[in-house]
């Protein structure tokens, strides 16, 4: 596919550099839940898999997973997903990217709307080893707060049901009625072991502009957080 961005970023690896710092994960279980195990994550493949279509098997990445995929694949097609749409509604996060004093927020899909996003094929004998993978990325802990489930995808090359994550509202986790503003201050300032939230929109933003996948609320988000940046470190891009 098309490596070429369609339009210029103001967010840049520059920024992203200039609030990078070292952190140490909390070594603290969240409140409530317990470190998923190899049985938990065995237990989901076999539960997603009991209900999976017959053929091939597909999961569909709407943020991190598009740039940084956490298994296998064999093919990769851009698709929509309707009844869903990608939101900074995974809070708050003070282990990965973010920490007590400036949490973050992750991306999920919260009900309604619609997603243009990624879709992944699994290798078709290796699925099983594949899903552990990604099922122990994305749920480390249990209970999850974004569960897998199986969406319909539509595609260039005809309709695909495909596995994915979306926020369970009732989990304690779910954040919502943030203004732009309110999230491009939490982007700007969180930073956890694995980075900055700065970092975590910028390659969401770059690699979807890469697919030509243009999401509005995203863009205008990187603008802000651009500028917060600029503002709070006297920076000059």
């Amino acid at each position: 596919m098309a490596q070429i961005l369609t339009r210029q970023m103001r967010l840049t690896e520059s920024h992203v550099a200039r609030v990078h710092r070292e952190i140490v994960e909390a070594g603290d279980v969240p409140p409530g839940m317990v470190r998923a195990t190899d049985a938990d994550h065995e237990a989901t493949v076999a539960q997603m898999l009991a209900t999976a279509p017959a053929g091939e098997i597909w999961f569909f990445a709407y943020g991190s997973l598009i740039w940084k995929p956490a298994c296998d694949f064999v093919e990769i097609r851009t698709a929509l997903v309707r009844g869903w749409h990608r939101a900074f509604c995974l809070g708050w996060n003070i282990r990965h990217r973010g920490n007590a004093e400036n949490p973050g927020l992750m991306l999920a899909l919260d009900r309604g709307g619609a997603c243009k996003g990624v879709l992944y094929r699994v290798p078709s004998d290796a699925i099983e080893a594949n899903l552990k993978k990604l099922f122990e990325r994305e749920m480390g802990w249990r209970p999850s707060a974004f569960p897998p489930r199986w969406v319909n995808a539509v595609t260039h090359e005809g309709p695909v049901r495909a596995l994915t994550f979306c926020i369970d509202r009732k989990s304690g986790r779910y954040v919502s009625g943030l203004t732009e503003n309110e999230l491009a201050d939490v982007l700007a300032t969180a930073i956890g072991a694995r980075g900055s939230m700065a970092e975590y929109l910028y390659a969401t933003v770059k690699r979807l502009e890469e697919l030509h996948i243009h999401d509005p609320h995203l863009w205008r988000l990187q603008e802000l957080v651009a500028s917060r940046i600029e503002s709070s470190y006297g920076f000059t891009p």
